[in-house]
């Protein structure tokens, strides 16, 4: 969609949008505020702006609307649009049966050490990077996984607004 066409949809429809890049309520509240944006870039940058103030309670929430890495279905509750963006985002990722083994084996321990899923913007990245990535990131203490996490949802979530407002 054109950014004309974002900066003139009704704030539903809009935050509908937004909520296919993050499901983080605040975020979408204030990236509508701000309409209109007399340049994608603006838009961007906002949301990279307003992403650096989301608090691990509301990506928490946010984790919850995510799948697994590695799961070539997105979860029935996901709009269609999150859909579409997660199996195209993954899609990329190719696996055999031993990495599948081992990314399912790597998602098993780090749901038991941190209670959450493995986020990674699986964009641009080959299954055995995300592998290696899950690997490192087992290391890591709870703070430092939490500041990943938020920086890969942002990622993620940018890369799906620049799809989806062009």
């Amino acid at each position: 969609m054109q950014l004309e066409t974002f900066n003139q949809l009704d704030p539903d429809r809009a935050a509908r949008v937004l909520q296919a890049c993050a499901h983080i309520p605040n975020w979408i509240a204030e990236l509508l505020q701000q309409r209109p944006y007399p340049a994608k870039e603006q838009l961007y940058q906002a949301a990279v702006t307003q992403a650096q103030a989301w608090s691990w309670p509301e990506i928490s929430v946010a984790l919850a609307q995510h799948p697994r890495i590695g799961e070539k279905k997105a979860a029935a509750v996901l709009s269609e649009k999150e859909q579409h963006f997660s199996q195209r985002e993954q899609a990329q990722v190719e696996t055999d049966a031993v990495l599948q083994l081992a990314l399912y084996q790597g998602n098993l321990n780090y749901e038991h050490k941190f209670g959450h899923i493995f986020l990674i913007r699986a964009a641009g990245r080959s299954g055995q990077q995300i592998l290696s990535e899950l690997q490192r990131r087992l290391l890591n203490t709870v703070e430092q996984e939490q500041v990943e996490v938020k920086q890969q949802l942002a990622e993620i979530a940018l890369f799906r607004l620049k799809q989806e407002i062009q």
